[in-house]
């Protein structure tokens, strides 16, 4: 179980950083100019509007390699949610007086939003082309019949799930603190 659980986080990491990185600067251009965010937000709802795992086909094509091809949907998949949240945060910052504590708030909702979506997609991928991590072993389990395994991995995803969303919690509060306590000090 513990070498699927992090084959699952590999490809989380492996996809996800690079389209938080890449998103949130994206996002950001897009979001402090007014004229462009209403231009691009039309744009990027077209492939945001795509459910990610329907790219898996074209990215097995694409690829010819299973790993290759998840790691590209998850990237796909978070990139476009983080840059819409990104865009939508900077405009909400820009209409708050460029208050901090807001571009805080907008960003980390952006990165939540984003690893729920890259971790969804991950188990489905998993599911469909295996051949390790939670989501395979989950429909392994489903396959033999074994609902106690079923459950018990189910578990295992939930408690990550969870586990990463309060990490992304405990950041933005230690951030905002941060934020809070210098505009004290000033």
């Amino acid at each position: 179980m513990f070498v699927d659980i992090l084959a699952s986080l590999q490809r989380l990491f492996v996809g996800y950083i690079p389209a938080v990185v890449l998103g949130s600067f994206i996002g950001y251009f897009i979001g402090i100019n007014n004229m462009i965010y209403q231009l691009f937000r039309l744009i990027f709802q077209i492939p945001h509007s795509i459910p990610p795992i329907a790219l898996l086909p074209i990215a097995l094509i694409a690829f010819q390699e299973s790993e290759s091809a998840a790691i590209i949907v998850v990237f796909l998949g978070t990139l476009w949610t983080m840059i819409i949240n990104t865009a939508i945060g900077m405009r909400h910052f820009h209409r708050q007086n460029k208050n901090f504590r807001v571009a805080i708030f907008h960003l980390f909702h952006a990165l939540k939003v984003s690893i729920w979506v890259a971790w969804f997609i991950v188990i489905a991928t998993e599911m469909l082309i295996g051949p390790k991590g939670l989501g395979f072993t989950l429909w392994d389990a489903y396959k033999a019949g074994n609902a106690d395994y079923i459950i018990q991995v189910i578990l295992y995803i939930g408690i990550i799930g969870f586990l990463l969303d309060q990490l992304l919690d405990f950041a933005a509060y230690i951030l905002s603190q941060m934020v809070s306590d210098g505009k004290k000090s000033s």
